[in-house]
């Protein structure tokens, strides 16, 4: 990884000699290329090359149920697929993991031994899902910074234990991590969907609830780390909604890149968001975007290929009678369960800071 050279997944798990394998090399191929040169008229933003010293790629991605057999497990193309992508980060927040992890271990024999995880444990209860918190990261440039814990939010008032506040429905899931110059806390999440729109008040009060929580915790002179992440599905609807503006009232702030980028498959909605401390000095580059593998894998145009793997539910709802809108049961529901009914977003930080380091150092020597 050194230079601006991208280190890429193990391709030997694919069997061009059968009929997946060779559609799995063609899919690459079309990957790679949006990966390296997109479409300037799709508003893809390309996602910088990795470097060993100067840049940090930070990802978030809701991997839809990863990995459920609510459509059939994922298959070794999809596997593949979300390797790629993943390769070209630094270090990544997923969500929706599910119990197993067998998804995580299939997707780490694609990235390589160099490539580790550390994981939530599930929350339990409807409203848990029987879902994970996980960061994938690569060894080689990020290191786990030894500190680790679920978020759970104190009482209103301090000493007051007989009116404990309402937690999160899925715990939000905070580590350490270092990379060049910089240390920072990630703080995933996972905020309650609910009943869509009609939510929105139950979804703000947990957004309030965490952002508030970690603001005081980076604000507070005794917190030796500044640097705090919130990061992860937030499931804001728009822009304009309580949600986002419960994120943006407790000091965090989203790269402007970000705000009008939706980051679900259909683009219509704003789930996903990086946001970033304010009492932090992380330093942003001012490149961020979000990444639709749709228009290189699964695409509109490929339904025909994976009738087989669709099986009977795509085919027919019973004997003789053919199921209605076949193409949103292929588009809506079973390749956002291979890959996802979430896009990726990524922004690019910078953790070379030797020569603000170095000035800071001529300038107390000028000062004698």
């Amino acid at each position: 990884m050194m230079g601006e050279s991208v280190s890429m997944p193990f391709y030997d798990q694919i069997d061009e000699r059968t009929l997946e394998g060779k559609r799995t090399l063609e899919g690459l191929e079309r990957l790679r290329r949006q990966l390296d040169d997109p479409d300037e008229g799709s508003g893809t933003v390309k996602i910088p090359p990795r470097n060993l010293n100067d840049t940090l790629l930070l990802a978030t991605w809701n991997i839809r149920e990863f990995d459920s057999t609510t459509y059939g497990r994922r298959s070794d193309e999809a596997i593949q697929y979300i390797a790629e992508i993943i390769s070209r980060f630094d270090i990544i927040a997923i969500q929706e993991v599910r119990g197993d992890l067998e998804g995580m271990e299939r997707l780490c024999s694609r990235l390589g031994s160099w490539w580790d995880y550390i994981v939530s444990d599930v929350t339990e209860g409807r409203a848990g899902n029987d879902e994970r918190m996980a960061f994938l990261y690569d060894t080689r440039k990020v290191h786990f910074g030894r500190m680790a814990g679920e978020l759970v939010l104190p009482p209103l008032k301090d000493g007051d234990t007989t009116q404990p506040v309402k937690q999160v429905a899925r715990t939000p899931f905070m580590c350490r991590f270092s990379c060049g110059w910089s240390n920072f806390i990630l703080s995933a999440v996972h905020i309650l969907y609910g009943s869509g729109r009609t939510a929105e008040a139950d979804r703000a009060a947990e957004i309030d609830g965490v952002a508030n929580f970690i603001n005081k915790r980076s604000s507070n002179p005794a917190t030796l780390d500044k640097n705090f992440v919130l990061l992860g599905d937030f499931n804001i609807f728009q822009p304009s909604d309580q949600a986002m503006q419960a994120l943006l009232n407790n000091g965090f702030t989203i790269p402007s890149q970000l705000q009008s980028l939706p980051s679900n498959a259909g683009k219509n909605k704003y789930y996903d968001q990086i946001a970033f401390s304010a009492n932090g000095d992380l330093e942003f580059t001012g490149k961020a975007g979000v990444f639709d593998y749709f228009a290189s894998v699964y695409r509109a145009e490929d339904e025909a290929l994976y009738q087989k793997e669709m099986g009977n539910a795509y085919r027919e709802t019973s004997p003789g009678k053919p199921r209605k809108n076949k193409p949103l049961y292929y588009l809506n529901y079973w390749r956002t369960h291979q890959m996802s009914d979430h896009l990726p977003m990524w922004v690019e930080l910078k953790v070379n800071l030797s020569s603000n380091f170095l000035a800071e150092k001529l300038r107390r020597a000028m000062l004698g």
